[in-house]
């Protein structure tokens, strides 16, 4: 690696612990030189209290301190999960494999030995600086991409959700690119005239009012508009069939409370109670609670009886 691939390295702030002042005037006039912010500390004790004040990128630490070695010191920056991605590259005057090795262990990534050279410990502190720098570029990317992965999960449940709903996407000139079944079935039924691929025409310019728009498209239809259409935009509908509120009413005579007609009702159409939470808005637990309340009340045991109960009074036969 050439000096001028040193001066394009991002200055970073490196922490020198050495008790030799040899050692330090070396190593503070190289890295200083490449544009690095150098602090020092004396002992492995004053490193460690210094480590939340100087924020270090890099550390260089010298093997044989007073007091606390170099080794220990190491163990203890590593412990600490704010301190622990800091690279740390020891300095010895031993060239035994089995202290390296030690070094290793403890959580240094490599080694400077004395006497220096100021190339190789700009090479050196440049390398695993950059290294240090792609590790926290991955991360970062790392947990772009789970976020990612998260919204794209609430995105496919949020759209499993309303697969069980009357949805559609249309364009501004009414043609619909998305409907969900149960929106499709609406508007056969609604608006039997009309194309599969069209908005209905009354659907359509209800949709163009603008906001003095009342809810009610037909006096059986509700819509609910998720966003006003702009130019050449789509917009999503949420389609609601009111012909079933009579029937809740009905089913509001039985003593039930609107919320357990509801679930009764949809008993009724065939809904499980996964299928009822997704409809309603709730949990799934908050339905099995309602269900078993409904039970209580009609003095049955079990959803079928409650069903054929139901259908008596909707006046349908079972």
């Amino acid at each position: 690696m050439t000096s001028d691939s040193f001066s394009t390295v991002r200055a970073a702030t490196v922490l020198l612990v050495d008790d030799v002042p040899e050692n330090l005037d070396l190593l503070i006039d190289t890295l200083r030189g490449a544009g690095h912010e150098i602090r020092v500390a004396e002992s492995g004790e004053r490193a460690l209290k210094q480590l939340p004040l100087v924020k270090p990128e890099l550390i260089l630490l010298d093997v044989m301190l007073p007091g606390l070695s170099g080794f220990e010191t190491c163990r203890r920056i590593k412990a600490d999960a704010q301190w622990r991605d800091v690279p740390v590259i020891f300095v010895t005057a031993l060239s035994d494999v089995a202290e390296k090795v030690r070094g290793f262990e403890a959580g240094g990534v490599d080694y400077l030995t004395k006497p220096f050279h100021p190339q190789e410990v700009l090479a050196r502190v440049t390398a695993h600086l950059q290294l240090a720098a792609l590790r926290r570029e991955l991360a970062r990317k790392n947990a772009e991409l789970q976020e990612e992965i998260t919204l794209r999960l609430e995105a496919e449940r949020q759209l499993h959700q309303s697969l069980d709903r009357a949805v559609l996407v249309a364009t501004r000139e009414g043609q619909i690119v998305f409907h969900s079944r149960p929106a499709s079935q609406l508007l056969a039924r609604f608006f039997p005239d009309t194309a599969p691929e069209r908005l209905p025409g009354p659907l359509l310019a209800w949709v163009n009012r603008g906001g003095s728009r009342p809810p009610e498209v037909l006096p059986e239809l509700r819509a609910r508009l998720f966003a006003e259409p702009g130019t050449a935009e789509s917009f999503v509908l949420l389609l609601e069939d009111l012909t079933w509120q009579p029937k809740l009413e009905r089913l509001l005579a039985l003593g039930l409370t609107p919320r357990e007609a509801e679930v009764l009702y949809w008993f009724v159409e065939g809904k499980g109670a996964p299928e009822i939470a997704v409809i309603v808005g709730v949990s799934h637990n908050t339905i099995r609670k309602h269900a078993q309340s409904v039970l209580e009340k009609l003095g049955v045991e079990n959803r079928t009886a409650a069903v054929r109960i139901a259908l008596e009074h909707l006046g349908r036969a079972s």
